[in-house]
């Protein structure tokens, strides 16, 4: 008895420490497991604390009224471009003229041919004027007297033929002379008929056709001429200078040669290339804001006012080398907030905010 009781003591003391071990072992593994937990849980729950839900995509930053170029509808040679850069332009305002002397002469041409169609459609109105009618009245009068005389000797004529006194040749030749005299009096009649009657309506029919052609005409001469000033069709600025005085210009369907490019800069607007895996995400309203390098950190807010309905080529390049090229975008227009200071033309990176905000609500954790 006294060898078997130390054996068994040995056996116990391994056994106590082995099971020892082990609960050491399960609870190491038990806050381990615990602690893994946490980290999963604080892994999905940082993101949406410090990410924030956003659209990224390059811009342009433009004004209100887009880029406007004012070009020439005539070709020629500039006379005089009034306005540079950075000036404020108002609506009808002469931004530049062309050589325009020859047009000018036209004008003034078509003037002169109204007045002229103008004073031959009265003529044909009125009618005669009183000397004229009295001068006719005077051919009448003067060729009934020669008729009336003419006449007279022929009855003479006809009762010494009678009388044998006369010849036949004679009596013939009064008779001539008699029918003359009627065929003049009748015409004087006629004419007098014409001068002292008003016109006929084919008569000014046709004057009335002649001076509604030279007033179509002088207007057609005004509104050449009137293309040789170049005017401005808004409120806004110059933005950019293309052509100075003395230089020519050219009206090409296919070739555009603008004088200016101006553009209304009271609100600007970006035009942002948004990827076309994110075109589900956008809406008009949703706020967004537009970051420059030359401004640092600086953050201009506006809000999506136009979404495009059609996807296309990229608009604005990074000029990176690793920028991809053959991605459609969604053509999406940001304002501005008023205030916002930045040249037209500017390349921005532009983030649109879906939830309005640009951080999204805390989640609360959960064990």
């Amino acid at each position: 008895m006294a060898n078997i009781f130390p054996g068994s003591f040995v056996k116990n003391k391994t056994a106590i420490l082995i099971a020892l071990a082990a609960f050491l072992l399960t609870l190491s593994l038990v806050f381990a497991s615990h602690h893994a937990h946490e980290s999963a849980a604080a892994a999905t729950t940082t993101p949406a604390i410090q990410r924030p839900a956003r659209i990224a995509g390059p811009g342009r930053v433009e004004p209100y009224s887009e880029d406007i170029k004012i070009g020439s509808e005539l070709s020629g040679r500039l006379k005089s471009v009034l306005v540079e850069e950075g000036d404020a332009i108002h609506r009808g305002q002469v931004l530049a003229e062309l050589e325009n002397a020859d047009y000018r002469a036209q004008v003034e041409s078509a003037k002169a041919s109204v007045v002229a169609k103008e004073a031959a459609l009265r003529k044909v109105i009125n009618g005669a004027r009183r000397q004229e009618r009295d001068e006719a009245w005077s051919s009448v009068s003067e060729a009934k007297a020669v008729m009336e005389n003419a006449q007279s000797e022929l009855h003479r004529r006809q009762a010494l033929f009678a009388a044998g006194v006369v010849s036949r040749e004679e009596l013939d030749r009064y008779a001539r002379e008699a029918d003359v005299a009627k065929a003049r009096y009748e015409a004087a009649v006629q004419q007098h008929s014409l001068v002292d009657d008003h016109a006929r309506e084919e008569d000014r029919s046709l004057a009335e056709a002649d001076f509604q052609l030279a007033k179509a005409q002088l207007e057609e001469a005004q509104a050449r001429y009137e293309k040789t000033f170049i005017r401005s069709p808004i409120e806004g600025s110059v933005l950019r200078k293309h052509h100075r005085s003395g230089e020519s210009v050219s009206n090409s369907s296919t070739v555009p040669d603008p004088v200016l490019t101006i553009g209304d800069r009271k609100t600007l607007r970006v035009r942002v290339d948004v990827d076309e895996t994110d075109v589900s995400k956008v809406r008009v309203g949703q706020k967004a804001y537009v970051t420059a390098d030359a401004f640092g950190q600086q953050k201009f807010w506006g809000h999506v006012v136009r979404v495009g309905q059609q996807l296309g080529p990229k608009n604005v390049r990074t000029d990176e080398p690793t920028e991809r090229v053959d991605t459609k975008i969604l053509e999406t227009l940001v304002e501005l907030d008023p205030g916002a200071e930045l040249p037209d033309g500017l390349r921005v990176d532009a983030f649109i905010v879906p939830d309005g905000g640009e951080v999204a609500q805390v989640q609360p954790r959960r064990f």
